[in-house]
């Protein structure tokens, strides 16, 4: 899914408007920092999530434990091949009108080792992203004066310099009638993007061509998940403390769950065996939790 920053650009970048909205329509104890949306599975059932702080798994019998530690990431991904991504962002200004950031993207192999993709850089993530298409093709925003564009960057090849790999636009400034809040790939056609335009949810095919799914999906629509079969699409409504969701051949719209206070969810994914996993924040504490919620409405909190 997607992050982004000051200078303009990137998934975080795009976040940043919507955050700011976020936190001025929220209490002011919630305003400490705004969620994280990283959730993921691999296809040995492990789930992973993000609470700002460190980066954790959930082995299929249930067993937590840190697998990334000491790393402010927002946004996760997983490869192909089981590899874990994530962003890593440090502020080291003073507060006084010294906004000085710094960031770097690393990975998490199968076998725990964690290395960089893109070493420690001044400033905020601009030219990397986390949404994936089936391909391995790799999608962010880019959103200088708040006039959004989508760029992908080409499967790399295993062992290929990340910067060898060709970067195009695939949507440009105008194209959607509000600030980009999210966006994800589909899981069964490539190059066809769902973007949360506003309060909107659009489809954005390989040709350029924008459709709305969805007018009014609620206030603060967060993580989005496609279904493996292309039929749904998940939205965790922040806002509204729901899950949502939406047949993708109408635009129908159904609530699916609902996060109880002070919890709302911000990442959302459903595992093959109809499980609903749900990554939810605190509006009283900032706390992060995950809850998998069964086929028959049953769930556990981890």
């Amino acid at each position: 899914m997607v992050s982004r920053r000051p200078d303009g650009s990137s998934a975080l970048r795009a976040l940043l408007p919507f955050v700011a909205s976020l936190l001025l329509a929220l209490p002011f104890r919630e305003a400490r920092a705004h969620p994280g949306v990283g959730l993921v599975r691999d296809r040995a059932g492990n789930v992973f999530y993000t609470d700002l702080v460190h980066v954790w798994r959930i082995t299929p019998d249930g067993r937590k434990a840190i697998v990334v530690r000491d790393v402010h990431t927002h946004e996760l991904a997983m490869d192909e091949r089981g590899n874990l991504y994530g962003e890593d962002n440090r502020y080291l200004g003073s507060g006084e009108g010294d906004d000085r950031y710094r960031h770097r993207i690393w990975r998490r192999s199968p076998d725990g080792r964690v290395t960089d993709v893109i070493p420690w850089s001044a400033g905020f993530w601009s030219n990397y992203g986390f949404v994936r298409d089936p391909t391995g093709a790799t999608y962010w925003t880019h959103c200088p004066a708040q006039r959004c564009s989508i760029r992908r960057r080409a499967p790399v090849p295993e062992g290929a310099a990340l910067r060898s790999v060709p970067v195009t636009t695939v949507a440009r400034p105008g194209q959607f009638t509000s600030r980009i809040n999210w966006i994800a790939a589909s899981a069964t056609e490539p190059g066809v993007l769902f973007v949360v335009d506003g309060l909107a949810v659009r489809r954005l095919d390989p040709s350029g061509r924008v459709t709305t799914i969805v007018a009014g999906l609620g206030a603060h629509a967060m993580g989005l998940w496609p279904t493996a079969d292309g039929a749904h699409l998940y939205a965790a409504v922040y806002g509204a403390r729901a899950i949502v969701r939406v047949r993708l051949r109408d635009g129908q719209t159904t609530t699916v769950a609902r996060s109880p206070a002070p919890w709302g969810p911000s990442g959302v994914l459903v595992a093959p065996d109809g499980h609903l996993w749900v990554l939810e924040y605190s509006s009283a504490t900032n706390a992060a939790r995950v809850r998998r919620i069964a086929p028959n409405g049953t769930s556990r909190v981890f």
